[in-house]
């Protein structure tokens, strides 16, 4: 017998103890799997079920005993009541505008600055990247009267640039990213990129910005969150006749007796363009976060 009669039968051996063992097979959830995640998915969504069942009903049905578990029929009528009584036409605008502009700001300046961190090499950048993260540990209410007092300098009272300037970049931002591109975006590519004669623009737009671009994403949707339902600062800084979406929502708590189901619709409006975008947007950030992890 030759030497390659021996061999010929090696072959299916090793992929019968390689198939036995699990190797290269696609996991499939049990069913345990499944219960556990539909417990989480219903707690998660229940407080919004509550809510728009609280916006489809009458304040007085919402005071009985025992509270109601299903939709009513006035969820429409309660909302244009919320849109005229709090002006959520222009709370939406400056909301998208003020949500749009720091969430651009902040993804572009911190993944900027995160590479900064991460890949070069300049004096004191260790002390500044510790300073970066200290102001971390600063509670923001700290900063609420100087800060109103600076806006008040500036002649910028009650306009939606106080709101914007303060939150154009986060050291959050910047810390998220550059814990990132240390791992993700290999020295050696932007090395290679400099002995082909890129400059430090091309390198950032052609290298940098696509090695980040998971991350990036990641920290634009929870940054766009953020800035959506900010409330402290915005309620200071702005009134009821240019106001954000939360600053509008919360005309909607005053008068003598609150009407709660109005005020559920108002927190349904808000709450409707978080889940519009997720909806429209959520399957690139998923995968943009997949293709990350699967490169890293």
């Amino acid at each position: 017998m030759t030497t390659s009669e021996l061999t010929l039968p090696q072959a299916p051996a090793k992929e019968r103890r390689r198939r036995a063992t699990g190797a290269g097979r696609q996991l499939h959830a049990g069913p345990v799997t499944y219960v556990v995640l539909t417990v989480f998915a219903l707690v998660s969504l229940a407080p919004l079920v509550w809510t728009a069942i609280a916006a489809s009903r009458t304040d007085r049905r919402l005071a009985e005993t025992p509270p109601p578990l299903w939709f009513g029929g006035n969820l429409f009528k309660n909302m244009e009541a919320a849109w005229d009584q709090a002006g959520l036409g222009t709370a939406m605008f400056n909301s998208v505008l003020v949500a749009g502009t720091i969430t651009v700001s902040t993804v572009l300046f911190s993944t900027l600055a995160g590479f900064a961190f991460a890949k070069l090499r300049f004096r004191f950048s260790g002390l500044l990247l510790l300073l970066t993260i200290g102001t971390m540990m600063i509670p923001p209410q700290l900063a609420v009267v100087p800060l109103y007092l600076w806006m008040s300098d500036l002649g910028w009272s009650n306009q939606l640039q106080t709101v914007i300037l303060p939150s154009l970049v986060t050291a959050f931002g910047t810390f998220f990213m550059r814990q990132y591109l240390v791992q993700a975006l290999p020295s050696e590519l932007i090395e290679a990129a400099r002995v082909d004669g890129a400059s430090s623009l091309r390198i950032v737009w052609h290298v940098v910005f696509p090695a980040a671009r998971p991350a990036m994403a990641v920290l634009g949707l929870l940054t766009f969150v953020f800035a959506w339902n900010d409330f402290l600062w915005p309620i200071i800084a702005l009134t009821q006749q240019n106001p954000t979406v939360q600053v509008a929502l919360n005309s909607l708590g005053t008068g003598y007796v609150p009407d709660q189901a109005v005020i559920m619709a108002g927190a349904l409006l808000g709450t409707l363009p978080l889940l519009i975008a997720f909806l429209l947007f959520g399957k690139q950030i998923v995968g943009g976060i997949m293709q990350g992890a699967i490169k890293g």
